[in-house]
């Protein structure tokens, strides 16, 4: 009896924290809702921290970095999105569905997925999709 309520207590105490560490990685998730809800999408505050995190530690102006190495895409600033790559533009402001930029999000130019190697799922948030996308259609603004 006595090793069943310790059982259950460890139980409870792993649930407990998986359902805070839950919350915690679906705050993000919950911020880019509201964007969706919202007006206009900001290039400062909406687009560039999503850059920062998951897409700037590959394409950054350095000899190591190997995203920047391949396409020339520097993604650090609004400036160095806008240039796009050694190929050419990515972002097609007004037209998210002919961007570059987006379908590399979601696997559409040629099978290619950015970010490289992220996840199982080897994808981006939704919400953060939907965000990159909404900014696109909205005319990529450096607001």
């Amino acid at each position: 009896m006595r090793m069943k309520i310790m059982m259950g207590g460890a139980l409870l105490a792993a649930l407990s924290l998986n359902a805070f560490a839950e919350d915690k990685a679906l705050a993000p998730a919950h911020a880019a809702i509201s964007v969706m809800q919202s007006g206009e999408v900001s290039f400062s505050k909406d687009v560039m921290p999503i850059l920062q995190d998951y897409c700037v530690s590959c394409h950054h102006p350095s000899p190591t970095s190997k995203g920047f190495a391949k396409s020339g895409l520097d993604l650090t600033s609004y400036e160095g999105l806008m240039k796009g790559t050694k190929f050419g533009k990515v972002v097609v402001p007004g037209d998210s569905q002919a961007s570059t930029f987006t379908k590399l999000l979601t696997g559409t130019n040629k099978g290619l997925k950015m970010p490289m190697g992220l996840n199982a799922s080897g994808t981006l948030d939704r919400q953060y999709i939907l965000t990159l996308r909404k900014w696109v259609k909205q005319g990529a603004k450096n607001n």
